[in-house]
């Protein structure tokens, strides 16, 4: 008798469980050697993983929605179709598949949630006869009766999203005829959710009623985490009040190129690093750590609570207009849940705007493992005294640095703050070079 385990797989270096987010396979079903068998959510992305045993999926032990401790069984796989039962057997009784014969690594997280390689030159979302949809897809058409395979995914690599399935249901609907009284609106059971504006917008609310409590989500959990850690790291934070008539100019003339604020200021912010390499360092018990990249964190929030930050690799180096189809890659991914683990955990400094809501400034918590953190507050016209006595009226923002003081001190925050002043007060235009 050959049943393997299918163990939790650990998806990142802070990752202690995680969440079943669908089976691809149910039980009974074949399953072929690196065939995706699940989908996990870590507490950073939601990951497919693949199994390394050729077999039939013989009894799930955490359902779809349920945690379970990384290195937990989830799941047996039985290598022929005789020892299902026997797998069924097993796993009421509670016991181990002791019978295992294969390497303890059953299961492998992958990039193929992530990745071009989901989508063939076509276009087509689906690899060697596999579906690719969203948890939120899937889900949705489940509660819709949508068949998957009808749909041509619009998502990012062809993945099929939500809003695909809500568009299909939404044309089988037909016109209701006028009623004869007005009546009350019946709830569906499952409600369709608009597409998401083109503004900003903050993260979504889960919709509660009083003394209701809601589970934090494996994102929140990962935020709560990282957020306790911080409190035993000393910092300082340093204020300071930026021009942006020229930036603004500047964001004006080449915005039609597809540039956005966010690479323009991580551009600045990283072409200033250069000058200041102790404010892109971090501190370890060896000492400071000077790192050889500068790679720029931006905080951007989950759609369902959380908050990740893609990281700009190399953000100096790159030139502006690649940058800025970077960040439109990795935002449309971070809220997919497909970013890969290099795409969130290698920043060397970050970046919070809250400019973009009209926030005038706020203090940022420093992230764990970095040194600094610069929070963007909003750019507004100011009444201000000119050189020869007058009065002007510029924009304005107001920029707030929390660093750790173990590396860092005043007068360096100072000094890089005074340097990023001056590349977007007195020459902006050197950031499309």
């Amino acid at each position: 008798m050959s049943i393997h385990e299918v163990f939790m797989p650990a998806l990142s270096s802070t990752m202690t469980e995680g969440k079943i987010v669908s089976w691809v396979k149910s039980p009974g079903d074949k399953v072929e050697k690196g065939e995706t068998v699940v989908v996990v959510e870590s507490d950073k992305a939601d990951m497919d993983v693949e199994t390394f045993y050729e077999g039939f999926l013989a009894y799930i032990i955490v359902e779809a929605g349920e945690t379970a401790p990384v290195g937990s069984a989830i799941a047996f796989i039985a290598e022929t179709e005789a020892e299902i039962e026997q797998a069924k057997s097993l796993a009421n009784s509670g016991g181990a598949a002791a019978t295992t014969t294969s390497s303890p690594e059953p299961i492998a997280a992958t990039a193929s949630a992530a990745t071009p390689a989901l989508a063939s030159q076509n276009g087509s979302n689906q690899k060697e006869g596999r579906l690719v949809a969203s948890p939120r897809a899937r889900k949705l058409a489940k509660e819709l009766k949508v068949d998957l395979t009808t749909l041509q995914g619009s998502g990012p690599h062809g993945r099929i999203v939500a809003e695909d399935v809500e568009a299909l249901s939404n044309q089988g609907k037909q016109p209701a005829t006028a009623p004869v009284a007005p009546a009350a609106p019946v709830p569906t059971s499952a409600p369709v959710t608009p597409p998401a504006p083109k503004t900003p917008a903050p993260a979504t609310v889960v919709a509660t009623v009083p003394g209701q409590v809601v589970a934090l989500t494996t994102f929140q959990n990962a935020v709560v985490r990282n957020m306790v850690a911080t409190i035993s790291v000393p910092v300082f934070r340093v204020g300071y009040t930026i021009t942006t008539d020229g930036l603004d100019k500047l964001y004006k003339q080449i915005k039609s190129k597809g540039v956005t604020m966010t690479a323009l200021l991580a551009k600045a912010v990283a072409v200033t690093l250069q000058k200041h390499p102790l404010l892109n360092a971090s501190y370890s018990e060896q000492g400071i750590v000077y790192h050889s990249d500068i790679n720029i964190s931006v905080a951007v929030a989950m759609d369902d609570g959380g908050l990740i930050t893609p990281v700009l690799q190399n953000a100096d180096a790159v030139d502006i207009y690649s940058l800025s189809r970077t960040w439109k890659s990795l935002v449309e991914r971070a809220r997919a849940k497909q970013l890969q683990p290099q795409e969130y955990n290698s920043g060397t400094f970050t970046l919070s705007n809250l400019g973009m809501f009209g926030v005038d400034k706020f203090d940022a918590i420093l992230p764990p493992g970095q040194g600094s953190i610069l929070a963007i507050g909003a750019s507004r016209p100011q009444v201000v005294a000119t050189p020869d006595g007058l009065f002007g009226v510029r924009q304005q923002m107001q920029v707030n640095i929390t660093s750790d003081h173990r590396i860092i001190y005043g007068a360096h925050a100072a000094a890089f703050l005074q340097d990023l002043a001056k590349l977007i007060e007195t020459n902006p235009q050197s950031l499309t070079l």
